[in-house]
C-alpha cells in the first residue's frame, strides 16, 4: 500500500516471529517497493507496538505541540516520544525486524498479531490480543450501536 495519504492499514493477521525478531508484514499493507520504512513505538499504557509509516509519524510531534500541556511536559512528550521509538525497513520478504527491548515490552514471542488501526497499525502478542479482544467485545457493540452500525 505504501507510504501515502491513501494508505488504509485495516484487517487482523496472524503472524510467526522467528528467532531474530523478524516479522512479515501483510503484503497487502506493503508498497511494491523494497525497503519500506515503518516508525515503531510502544504504546505507553496498553502493551503493544504502534507501527506507522512516516507520515504518521511525523505527524505525533504536531499533535503534542497543538495539546494544551505545559511547555514542559510537551518537551518531556516528545523526548519520550522519540527516544522510545525504533525505525524499521522492510527486507525482501517484506519482514521487519523488531528490537529486543520492544518485544519484552509488549509480551511477544513467538506469535504476533498485525491490527490495522487505519493510519498505522498494531503488533500485539496473541494472547494479550485475544484477551482484549474478548474484554471489548460488549463495548464494541455498545458503542456501534450508538454510531448507527
Amino acid at each position: 500500500m505504501g507510504q501515502d495519504a491513501t494508505t488504509l492499514y485495516s484487517g487482523t493477521f496472524e503472524r510467526s516471529m522467528d528467532a531474530k525478531k523478524r516479522v512479515a508484514v501483510p503484503a497487502s499493507w506493503l508498497s511494491k517497493e523494497d525497503g519500506e520504512l515503518f516508525h515503531v513505538v510502544p504504546h505507553p499504557t496498553e502493551g503493544y507496538l504502534m507501527v506507522m509509516p512516516t507520515a504518521e509519524f511525523d505527524r505525533w510531534e504536531q499533535r503534542i505541540q497543538e495539546t494544551s500541556l505545559s511547555p514542559a511536559q510537551k518537551r518531556m512528550a516528545i523526548r519520550k516520544f522519540y527516544s522510545e521509538a525504533h525505525s524499521v525497513t522492510t527486507d525482501k520478504q517484506g519482514r521487519i525486524l523488531l528490537n529486543e527491548k520492544h518485544c519484552e515490552r509488549a509480551g511477544l514471542t513467538d506469535e504476533v498479531v498485525f491490527v490495522g488501526g487505519r493510519s498505522r497499525f498494531e503488533l500485539w502478542s496473541r494472547a494479550k490480543y485475544a484477551e482484549v479482544e474478548a474484554s471489548e467485545t460488549q463495548a464494541y457493540q455498545e458503542v456501534a450501536a450508538a454510531i448507527g452500525l
